[in-house]
């Protein structure tokens, strides 16, 4: 008997323009895709050192205008979640009356914890939260996960929507369509971003972010400098400032972005986006017009590899980030490249392990013997 390749169930004409036209992906000319990007290895983790897992991804330095460093290709993605410190500059006058939660938790992409939810919800009365169109969902936290029903207010962005709504009820802009790309908020974010990036920047792709508001298509370089023109303003307004008062809100327990701007002492501010990103934005003397540095994970959001190799970036820059929680008996070793040449002596001398993990995936004897 011969078999025969499945046949499966196409589209009909009226719904092809739905779905993508190739089971291997278009190739859109000025599009470059993951296959097509110079990712280098960032960190291994190593059984008695054999790698049995290497990270891939890109490092992107800025400082003011100027690249300081980059390692594995200008890689286009999407800003995602990263970019809601930028998204929040449009309403910094209406919601500057707030309390510092409330500004923190507008910025944050939150674990869904009653003091996040309180938070978000205290940014509108009671009969304005029928407009709120986050996705329903649950809390990251997993007891959360276990326990509760999806409610909007448990989305990670649901702070983010919140402060959206009255921000736009403040500047008098109309609520209904607030999630689209034709409203007045992403077109003012769009111009804020081009006060990072140069009045000439345009967006080569407009998606749907996973929380449901717009997202546009950014190089790491991009969103790098984007980072440093944030440290470079970060006395212009609350949003730093509210972040570096409230952390716990801007993600929650054992979240890389909160652990990084609670162990800076108000010099670094950071935030985690889907999928595989983090952004750093830097008060540093050595970089007067501030520094931004993003690291973005090639296959996605990982913040335990993430978590070492901002540690190590950090620790050359003088700050002391703890490692994340360890591997299950691997060790994880940093790639040199993830830091500027002048760097890697320092990046050399931070452990990626505790004094308490000592190596134990290897037997402590010969059994040639």
């Amino acid at each position: 008997m011969t078999l025969r390749p499945a046949q499966p169930q196409m589209p009909g004409a009226h719904a092809a323009h739905l779905y993508p036209r190739s089971t291997f992906g278009e190739q859109d000319a000025g599009i470059p895709t993951g296959r097509d990007v110079a990712w280098e290895p960032l960190v291994d983790y190593r059984r008695h050192g054999v790698s049995e897992t290497t990270i891939h991804g890109a490092v992107a330095w800025w400082s003011g205008q100027r690249q300081v460093h980059a390692f594995g290709g200008d890689v286009l993605c999407y800003g995602r979640s990263m970019m809601k410190l930028l998204y929040m500059k449009p309403f910094v006058q209406q919601l500057a009356h707030l309390p510092a939660a409330q500004q923190a938790i507008s910025v944050s992409s939150h674990n869904g914890t009653t003091e996040h939810v309180a938070a978000a919800q205290a940014l509108l009365p009671r009969s304005d939260w029928g407009l709120m169109q986050t996705p329903l969902d649950l809390p990251l936290v997993q007891f959360g996960r276990q326990v509760r029903r999806p409610r909007r207010w448990y989305n990670n962005s649901s702070g983010h929507h919140a402060a959206i709504l009255a921000g736009c009820k403040a500047r008098g802009w109309d609520r209904v369509g607030y999630t689209l790309p034709g409203h007045p908020v992403f077109r003012a974010y769009v111009e804020v971003v081009r006060q990072a990036l140069g009045p000439d920047w345009r967006p080569l792709r407009i998606a749907r972010d996973g929380d449901g508001l717009p997202t546009v298509s950014m190089t790491v370089n991009e969103l790098a400098r984007c980072y440093a023109w944030l440290a470079r303003h970060k006395d212009d307004d609350w949003i730093w400032g509210a972040m570096v008062a409230e952390p716990d809100l801007v993600g929650g327990f054992n979240r890389l972005d909160t652990t990084v701007i609670k162990s800076c002492g108000g010099r670094v501010i950071a935030k985690e986006g889907a999928d595989g990103l983090l952004g750093l934005a830097i008060d540093h003397p050595d970089h007067p017009e501030g520094l931004g540095i993003v690291i973005k994970i090639a296959h996605g959001w990982d913040p335990q590899a993430t978590w070492y190799v901002a540690r190590g970036i950090l620790g050359v820059l003088g700050f002391d980030l703890r490692t994340p929680y360890k591997l299950h008996r691997q060790k994880a070793f940093l790639v040199p490249g993830v830091v500027p040449p002048e760097h890697r002596d320092a990046l050399a001398a931070i452990p990626t392990f505790d004094p308490w993990d000592p190596d134990v995936d290897r037997w402590q004897f010969d059994p040639e013997l």
